[in-house]
């Protein structure tokens, strides 16, 4: 099996991309929306640990965002609660799809949380800041000061490039995007165990 890891900027595109490949995928942003509304335990843990912003199962995305801006601590002290799970799912998922030939990994704090192995294939999506603010913007629960709490956690984007094996530089039309996957899809199949031992590719220019 063959894990394909997508990091990158808050909305530069990743679960999008994700889909491109037809592969399972395992996106870590909707495990953790089911974990708030249906795993009663993780409530019970999240209650005694910040009792003045959790009162009623299931949780509620006002009280989360409220416990996160009100303190930056809070924001590591429920990634710490909700962590283990992902991990469990993820462990869970990977055993399901043991015999696939790709699965594709989407997951915020893949590098933060040493989720990644030595022979993982890691992609970085990058677009322009502005084309990504803008189309934050238009989502229904874009909250500014949120995404930059989740900046403040995240690794510098030019460690991840460093880590990459791949960079799609994210135009944001299907067009292209199509074409990076199909292209990126080709040289690990073609290439095999071998580019897992290097880094450095890419199908698109780094930046200096």
């Amino acid at each position: 099996m063959i894990r394909i890891a997508l990091v990158g900027p808050i909305g530069s595109g990743k679960s999008y991309i994700s889909k491109l490949f037809n592969f399972p995928i395992f996106n870590a942003d909707q495990e953790v929306n089911t974990i708030y509304k249906k795993d009663k335990k993780t409530f019970l843990k999240l209650k005694k640990a910040l009792p003045k912003f959790f009162f009623n199962f299931p949780i509620k995305k006002n009280e989360l965002i409220k416990a996160i801006l009100d303190n930056k601590k809070n924001l590591k002290l429920i990634t710490n609660i909700i962590q283990p799970i992902i991990k469990k799912k993820l462990t869970k998922f990977i055993g399901i799809n043991k015999n696939k030939k790709i699965i594709i990994l989407d997951i915020p704090l893949y590098l933060e949380n040493n989720l990644d192995k030595k022979k993982d294939i890691i992609i970085c999506i990058l677009g322009k800041d502005n084309e990504i603010k803008k189309r934050l913007i238009k989502r229904s629960n874009y909250n500014s000061k949120l995404i930059n709490q989740f900046k403040k956690i995240q690794l510098p984007i030019e460690k991840k490039i460093k880590k990459s094996h791949y960079i799609i530089k994210n135009d944001f039309t299907m067009r292209t995007t199509k074409k990076y996957v199909k292209i990126i899809l080709n040289k690990i199949l073609n290439e095999g165990n071998s580019i897992r031992h290097r880094n450095n590719r890419s199908i698109s220019k780094r930046r200096s």
